[in-house]
């Protein structure tokens, strides 16, 4: 059996390092070239799946070992936010001290007993084709007596440990490895030649079945490394768009350096990431529609959900979906909600859009229907910016228990009215 030797990205794949065998070992060893055409899928995940840092400023207020502002895949960083009051929540969660924790080699953590590469550490990556070679790109290093790279090296530097990688990591390895790896067996006999009416596309559409030798000669001469982009979703999803298209625009650049072909990405979304991606290719926000060959979207809030505003004014109920660190971090109760998201332009363009329609509040005395909102079509100001209103989505009380100088009632009407404004923006981007 051969021994494969890893791929090396540079100047397009043609170059690699072999490694000295004993004299018994008799295996070839094997250089795998990659295809030149690169398509990049780039990951983009909801909220709260972004990891986040705070500012030295933040962190030495609020006397923190370190400068994790959210993390879910450290335990007892999730158990303390747990246990964290609305005040705590809201300097801890903050917009405008908070951004998204990027890999850097040389990335300060407020710990000085913690490197970047520690903190960003990935255990275990499962990829691997079934003719026994790693994905390209994704492997170790051939055993040498010098510096050696692992798989897991290589995906943090694709930005996987910047997302919520727990949560996450099924579906990045499933696509870095199906992806280049197209049979009549397993994973795509669940996809080749199945009607997408099983997918739920619309019955009257006519689509036909897409079959296995369509994807092969589609995705022939073709290379697929899987990235993950986070951004901080406490901003507004506008800010985020243009961050990760010019974050894109510069990994395609990247790839031309090393002298491969790359014109243009995939991206996939999970729910709040969907408008990250219509912001990214919006003319006026990221302008990144022309470098994007397709975009998948999974569980987005297109229009907005109304359950954000029973959770700004209810929280997440004890037990309502089962254990959820997020959930639980937000809080179980409205003042504890309303402390992160009321700051938040990001969670706040998850309440529901005028697009969402009337009626979707319904205030009842049991069985009778008293008032049912919005009416007029207009939910920012039937609902969001009602003044002197007990259904009104904002409690003065609750906005910052914190007393921090960027927040008040004022200034989350003004997050409001931006909220509509991007609403109003986005409503018909989607990638054609």
């Amino acid at each position: 059996m051969a021994n494969q030797l890893p791929v090396n990205t540079k100047n397009g794949g043609s170059g690699v390092n072999g490694c000295c065998t004993p004299a018994a070992d008799k295996a070839p060893q094997k250089m795998s070239v990659p295809p030149r055409r690169v398509i990049p899928i780039i990951f983009l995940p909801g909220i709260m799946g972004s990891n986040l840092r705070m500012s030295a400023e933040r962190q030495a207020e609020i006397r923190k070992s370190n400068n994790i502002a959210w993390r879910p895949d450290d335990l007892r960083e999730s158990v303390a936010l747990l246990k964290a009051s609305p005040a705590d929540r809201q300097r801890q969660m903050d917009p405008a001290a908070t951004e998204v924790d990027i890999y850097l080699p040389d990335a300060a953590t407020g710990d000085a007993s913690v490197s970047a590469r520690r903190r960003h550490t990935l255990n275990g990556i499962n990829v691997g084709l079934n003719v026994g070679v790693d994905t390209p790109l994704l492997t170790d290093d051939a055993p040498s007596p010098g510096y050696r790279k692992t798989k897991e090296m290589r995906a943090r530097e694709r930005g996987w440990s910047e997302i919520y990688f727990d949560s996450y990591r099924t579906i990045l390895e499933t696509c870095e490895q199906h992806l280049h790896q197209i049979s009549a067996y397993g994973f795509w006999r669940n996809i080749c030649d199945i009607d997408p009416k099983t997918w739920g596309a619309e019955p009257s559409s006519n689509l036909k079945p897409i079959s296995l030798e369509e994807c092969k000669k589609t995705m022939k001469g073709c290379w697929f490394p899987v990235h993950a982009m986070g951004y901080n979703w406490l901003e507004s999803n506008e800010d985020s768009g243009v961050k990760v298209a010019k974050r894109i625009r510069q990994l395609m650049e990247k790839y031309r350096e090393e002298k491969y072909q790359c014109e243009k990405v995939i991206i996939l979304t999970h729910s709040m990431g969907g408008l990250v991606a219509r912001a990214a290719i919006h003319p006026k926000m990221g302008g990144l529609n022309s470098e994007v060959l397709g975009i998948v979207h999974g569980v987005m809030p297109a229009i907005g959900a109304p359950a954000t505003y029973k959770r700004m004014r209810s929280g997440f109920e004890e037990g309502m979906l089962g254990f959820s660190i997020s959930a639980k971090v937000l809080g179980n109760f409205g003042d504890e909600v309303t402390a992160v998201l009321a700051n938040s332009c990001g969670g706040l363009e998850l309440l529901p859009t005028k697009e969402y329609g009337n009626h979707w509040l319904d205030i009842r005395q049991k069985e009778k229907i008293l008032l049912s909102l919005p009416r007029n079509g207009d939910p920012y100001n039937e609902i969001y910016l009602a003044r002197g209103k007990w259904y009104g989505l904002l409690k003065s009380e609750w906005i910052n228990p914190a007393n921090l100088e960027n927040s008040s009632l004022e200034q989350s009407f003004s997050l409001v009215k931006r909220v509509a404004k991007f609403h109003d923006s986005i409503k018909l981007t989607y990638h054609n």
